[in-house]
C-alpha cells in the first residue's frame, strides 16, 4: 500500500510539473507590464510570419513595444494591418506601440501584430519558440511564442505567471 501511494504521489508530481511548465509559458511579467499568450503562425515554407500577444500595463507610466528578436527570424517588427477601400495593407508602427497606464493592448489578426521577417525555416505546431520583446522602459523581456498552424484559433486564456 505504501509503495502504491509513493508511485501515485510521484506520478502526480511529475504530471503537475509538466503541466505547470507548459502553463507558465503563457504569461510573463516585466515591471508593471504583463505579457500574455505569445503565439505565432506556423506557415511551412514562408519567409514571413506574424506573432500575436496581449500586453497589460498596470502601472502609472506609459511604455512602448518597439520590436524584439525571435529565434529563426532575422527581424521582428511591430506592424499594423488596415483595410482601406477594400485593400488590406500592413505597415510598420513608427516609434513602436504605446501601452498607456491601465491599458490592455491585444496584438491580433487584422490589427497590430509582430511581423516576423526572413524566417530561416518552418515552425512546428505546438513548438515553443524563444524570443525577446523590446520595450522602451521595461527593456528586453524574454518570452516563448507557441507555434500554431494557419486556421487554428489563438491560444485559450489562462492566468499563470512566468
Amino acid at each position: 500500500m505504501l509503495m502504491r501511494s509513493r508511485k501515485l504521489l510521484f506520478a502526480t508530481t511529475v504530471a503537475l510539473a509538466c503541466l505547470g511548465g507548459h502553463a507558465q509559458a503563457h504569461e510573463y511579467k516585466a515591471g508593471a507590464l504583463t505579457i500574455t499568450h505569445p503565439w505565432l503562425r506556423a506557415v511551412p515554407g514562408s519567409k514571413v510570419g506574424a506573432g500575436y500577444l496581449t500586453i497589460t500595463n498596470a502601472g502609472s507610466t506609459p511604455d512602448r513595444l518597439t520590436g524584439g528578436t525571435l529565434t529563426g527570424a532575422a527581424r521582428l517588427e511591430v506592424h499594423a494591418s488596415s483595410t482601406e477601400g477594400g485593400v488590406s495593407r500592413m505597415r510598420p508602427v513608427e516609434g513602436g506601440l504605446e501601452i498607456t497606464p491601465h491599458q490592455t493592448v491585444t496584438l491580433a489578426l487584422g490589427g497590430y501584430h509582430l511581423m516576423l521577417m526572413d524566417l530561416n525555416g518552418s515552425f512546428v505546431d505546438g513548438e515553443l519558440v524563444p524570443g525577446t520583446l523590446q520595450f522602451e522602459n521595461a527593456g528586453p523581456v524574454p518570452v516563448e511564442f507557441e507555434a500554431r498552424p494557419v486556421g487554428a484559433p489563438p491560444p485559450a486564456s489562462h492566468s499563470h505567471t512566468h
